[in-house]
């Protein structure tokens, strides 16, 4: 068992809070021992924060991008290595972590890499006197990370706010300590100055510090509704800047014209992939009755094919959910559905892998309810839970799928162009697919509508929400004597 320290200053930082257990969801095996940051740690990182922000901030766009480069170029080479970390401590399994959540980090990185010297204000003419904007950093930014895909975050959060010229203190999730410490390392490695990205270990004790500390100018988190609630109101005492990713109940709606293989690649991504713990998964899947016989048939026989198994294994499917509680959240959300009157089709079961006795696995699961208004349809479970529902008419559907307090995504499957372009319209979604679903390249924004979060994420639009413009006035000619 390792120590898992705080990371201040280009170094480990030997936090003084308290001390908590770091576990492998599979196995149920102890990892590491985890130090949390104290109030006087905290300041340590605020400080060496300040003195980052100095010198990140006057270096120029371009230098900046070089540095977040080479780290792109350092992830894609330690792929391997950061994605055994990444499911061993997450529990998903190890053929997504080598095929996504690395790489899509790199490419994070990468992409505002290219970005850094390229953001410019604008010049506006004014007939003799003239005026330009400067976009201009905030200053120092708190990350707040979620244990779903933790390196992928802390790249989501970090590059842009990097690229932008500010510094970032970031809190990994407290269940998922490890491979945020590890992108610290690579920062280093990469030539990132002292201070301009610190770690910060802890609960919810050292989440209230960042919301609360004067010095900081922006928190962004990544989390459930309540979370981001609290985030926001905490935030408000000093008028901080936040970005809120949040939960979901998304919507995938099957036309009856749609390409029904493709359709279930999107379901199957939608609800299975990382064991359903994913905000944006489509969980409530509206299927037209006229193939509703034929789409669970190809959906049934495709499910029974997923291997829930070893998350060390590569040719396991679906992983560990991430502790006890989650698992046991799930499996009474599952009981739930069946007391509701929702059909169990398939799964629901817990599923005892040879070697991994201590880990929670659970079936991929599908209900088919005859009603919307039942839990397992209208909660957020955050697991390998899908419910089908039936639908006949365009716009009852439509009213259907946007009746939630959520909003990050949506997806439609359709091959009439016209239709689809008249969902998306009217679809109450931050983001929305048409005939595919889950894919979040860093090139276009994420975020929700409604409770789902504020602000964006990704794109160039995450640039708006890591900066900010300044306006001068120049006057070419007098302006006399007003009065």
């Amino acid at each position: 068992m390792q120590n898992i320290p705080l990371y201040i200053g280009n170094k480990p930082f030997p936090g003084s809070g308290k001390k908590f257990n770091n576990y492998n969801p599979g196995t149920g095996d102890l990892l590491n021992e985890v130090s949390s940051a104290s109030q006087e740690d905290f300041e340590v990182a605020i400080e060496s924060a300040r003195q980052g922000f100095k010198i990140w901030s006057a270096m120029s766009p371009t230098e900046r991008g070089r540095i977040l480069h080479k780290a792109s170029r350092l992830l894609r080479e330690k792929n391997d290595e950061l994605a055994l970390l990444e499911s061993q401590d997450a529990g998903k399994p190890i053929r997504e972590a080598l095929e996504v959540d690395v790489v899509s980090g790199a490419d994070c990185l990468e992409y505002y890499a290219g970005i850094a010297a390229s953001m410019h204000g604008d010049h506006i003419d004014l007939g003799g006197d003239f005026a330009y904007t400067r976009r201009e950093p905030l200053g120092i930014c708190a990350g707040i990370g979620a244990w779903n895909y933790p390196l992928q975050i802390a790249c989501w959060k970090s590059a842009p706010a990097l690229a932008c010229g500010n510094v970032m203190i970031f809190k990994p999730a407290e269940l998922t300590p490890v491979t945020a410490y590890k992108l610290a390392e690579v920062y280093k490695e990469a030539g990132m100055p002292e201070g301009v990205f610190n770690v910060v270990q802890g609960d919810g004790e050292v989440g209230q510090m960042m919301t609360s500390h004067p010095d900081i100018a922006k928190v962004s988190i990544t989390g459930e509704v309540g979370t981001g609630k609290k985030v926001m109101a905490a935030a408000a005492a000093t008028l901080k800047h936040v970005t809120l990713e949040l939960g979901g109940k998304s919507p995938i709606i099957v036309f009856e014209d749609a390409d029904l293989e493709e359709a279930v690649n999107g379901v199957l991504l939608g609800n299975f992939y990382t064991q359903g713990e994913i905000c944006s998964n489509g969980t409530r899947v509206f299927v037209h009755a006229a193939i509703r016989e034929k789409f669970l048939d190809i959906l049934v026989e495709r499910t029974k094919k997923l291997k829930v198994g070893d998350p060390a294994d590569p040719t396991s499917h679906i992983g560990a959910l991430i502790n006890k509680n989650h698992f046991d959240k799930v499996m009474g959300y599952i009981a739930l559905g069946k007391e509701q009157g929702a059909e169990l089709i398939f799964g629901g079961k817990q599923v005892n892998v040879l070697g991994c006795e201590g880990g929670y696995f659970v079936e991929p699961t599908i209900f088919a309810s005859a009603q919307d208004e039942v839990r397992i349809v209208e909660e957020e479970i955050f697991g390998p839970v899908m419910s089908i529902l039936t639908f006949s008419e365009e716009e009852d559907v439509l009213q259907r799928a946007n009746n939630t307090p959520f909003g990050l995504a949506a997806g439609v499957y359709t091959n009439d162009l016209r239709r689809a372009h008249r969902m998306v319209a009217k679809l109450q979604a931050g983001i929305c697919w048409v005939n595919t679903f889950n894919i979040t390249p860093v090139e276009i924004p994420f975020g929700g509508y409604k409770q789902s979060g504020i602000g964006r994420e990704n794109g160039l639009a995450a640039i708006e929400h890591y900066s900010q413009l300044k306006t001068v006035y120049i006057a070419m000619k007098d302006l006399g004597n007003p009065f």
